[in-house]
């Protein structure tokens, strides 16, 4: 090489081999495209809740489908469930019944204000308007020292030994029927201490002990129900956790490979949580079906149970808001009971 050629080398820009540039994300046909000026990491959290919420869509039909596939143990489950949760259930609309029959009795907590035999009934009557303008009273009846004679003349059997009597020595009579806001027992007990201090009364009776015994009977109902659905709804949990775990035992294969590949306890746990919600879903529905089923075939004897006691009472059913509670419910506790297994069984299968 020359002298000439040299100092045309060494005075010329050593060539840099260009760097090849960073290939673009594909977009996929169906994914929303970026917003104008939207920074890396906006695109990249965007992009993960897409995948999470399809990873959720395909796992809530993937645990379906495996259910659905084996239709014999998933109907044998859900009918456990269903049982276990329509019971309960069963008693609570039973008890909301009774309510509604104790509460259309007559008497059940009448107050009789017996009137002074020198009040007229006049007095009587104002005494009733002045009673009725208080909150805790319902109604009030007026019983006149005639129409009790003629009640007692047609009951007692004594027609003809009261001609006798000179003048009636029954005295006036008001009906007080508490408000419904008055309905417990020592409301009504106060209610009753009031009227008697009123100086145009006599006497006034109150059948407390009765009153008393229907008011705990209820109470002690609710509260043995609510023990029962507490006890109930543990079954539930037992049941979907021991189903959930032979679910993960007979997949520990699967899992352990999922592991390997870098899956977290999260992406591994829920198809098993989809299943527990299928489960408790399936159980609810099955449950208001049950009861449902159950009213209707004993909506017939109890009208007629009804109509010889000369009552228009009929039994009140699952309404909306006790429907969605009933499933909603079941959904909670299978997705629970899931949640507990996985959490118990997971942590135990662990790639060697």
């Amino acid at each position: 090489m020359s002298e000439t050629d040299k100092s045309q080398n060494r005075g010329a820009t050593p060539r840099v081999a260009p760097v090849p540039a960073t290939p673009k994300r594909r977009q996929r046909v169906g994914d929303p495209a970026p917003p104008k000026g939207a920074s890396q990491s906006e695109i990249t959290d965007s992009s993960r809740r897409r995948s999470t919420w399809r990873h959720h869509n395909q796992m809530a039909k993937d645990s379906l489908w495996r259910i659905l596939r084996s239709p014999f143990s998933s109907l044998m489950t859900w009918a456990v469930l269903a049982i276990a949760l329509a019971l309960p259930a069963g008693l609570y609309l039973f008890l909301g019944n009774a309510q509604v029959v104790t509460s259309n009795w007559d008497g059940a907590s009448q107050i009789s204000l017996f009137l002074r035999s020198d009040i007229s009934e006049e007095q009587a009557q104002r005494l009733q308007s002045s009673i009725q303008l208080r909150g805790d009273v319902a109604t009030v009846n007026f019983v006149s020292k005639a129409q009790a004679m003629t009640e007692f003349r047609e009951l007692s059997g004594f027609g003809e030994a009261l001609d006798y009597l000179e003048d009636n020595p029954l005295p006036n009579v008001l009906v007080v029927r508490p408000d419904a806001s008055a309905g417990d027992v020592q409301k009504q007990a106060g209610l009753l201490e009031a009227l008697k201090k009123m100086p145009e009364v006599e006497e006034a009776q109150l059948d407390l002990n009765w009153v008393k015994r229907l008011y705990y009977i209820m109470e002690l109902s609710q509260r043995a129900v609510l023990a029962l659905a507490l006890l109930l709804g543990l079954a539930v949990l037992l049941v979907v956790g021991n189903t959930i775990r032979l679910a993960i035992e007979s997949r520990r294969d699967e899992i352990v490979v999922i592991k390997l590949i870098g899956a977290d306890n999260a992406f591994v746990r829920r198809p098993f949580l989809y299943t527990g919600i299928w489960y408790g879903l399936g159980g609810g529905l099955m449950a208001w079906w049950i009861i449902s089923i159950s009213m209707i075939w004993l909506e017939g004897p109890v009208r007629n149970l009804a109509s010889v006691y000369a009552s228009s009472f009929e039994l009140i059913g699952l309404g909306i808001g006790d429907s969605l509670l009933l499933i909603g419910s079941a959904t909670v506790l299978g997705w629970l009971g899931a949640w507990l297994a996985v959490a118990r069984h997971l942590g135990e299968i662990e790639p060697r």
